[in-house]
């Protein structure tokens, strides 16, 4: 049961991992917005958090750390 938690899932492809993405960071700092953690590999990651009502704030997030790259 999740309840009022929320899972996010990160794939990035060869491609975007040789222009330096990296899914583990990037799905951490996302996490981090939801009050969660978590990571892996460049190429695949996941991780949760605890605060559901931060989703929109989290993926603002991911648009910035994916624009910097």
């Amino acid at each position: 049961d999740l309840g009022e938690k929320v899972l996010f899932l990160v794939m990035a492809t060869d491609e975007a991992v040789k222009a330096g993405a990296h899914a583990g960071k990037l799905v951490g700092e996302v996490a981090k917005v939801a009050g969660g953690g978590g990571g892996g590999r460049p190429n695949m990651a996941q991780a949760g958090g605890k605060d559901a009502s931060k989703i929109e704030e989290a993926l603002k997030k991911a648009v910035e750390v994916v624009e910097a790259y």
